[in-house]
This record gives structure tokens, sequence and C-alpha cells, in this order.
């Protein structure tokens, strides 16, 4: 019995590590992302995960229209954002 005992304490203790290790880290950056998505606003500048540099000109509830360059305008989902320059990540 006292077998059992040790082999359960050991899985506990192994998915506590993996929970700390592995698990929480990737919920706080989630919620940094997420975070950076909901606070993006007009004019700000954005690279896309494509590569793409560009300044915000309009946000719709699911999409952005990004400027790209002049009179260049693409409609992106705003998973596509990759980052905003000068904000950490």
């Amino acid at each position: 019995m006292q077998q059992w005992a040790g082999t359960i304490f050991y899985m506990l203790v192994f998915f506590g590590i993996l929970y700390f290790l592995m698990i929480r880290p990737q919920q706080k950056q989630q919620k940094r992302r997420q975070e950076m998505l909901n606070g993006l606003k007009v004019d700000d500048r954005v690279v896309l995960a494509g590569g793409l540099h560009g300044r915000i000109t309009k946000i719709k509830d699911k999409t952005l229209m990004i400027r790209i360059a002049d009179r260049v305008e693409v409609e992106v989902d705003k998973g596509g954002v990759a980052y905003v320059p000068g904000q950490e990540e």
C-alpha cells in the first residue's frame, strides 16, 4: 500500500512541476497577447505574422485595416498581429 502512496506522491510532484514550468507561463503569455490585441488603436504601428509592417487605419470587430504602403491597405485578422514595435513582449 505504501508503494502506491509513493507513486502517487511522485506523480503529483511531477504534474505540479509541469504546471509551473509549462502551463502557467503559457497562460501568462496568452493573457499578455490578448491585452496587447485589445489595446490596439487607430494609428498604432504593428508587425504582422508574415513580417509586414504597417499602421492601423480602421478597427472592426475581428479584423483590422492596415496601411502597408501609400494607397495600399489590407484587411487582416486581429490574430495576424505579431507585435507592436516599442512594446515589451
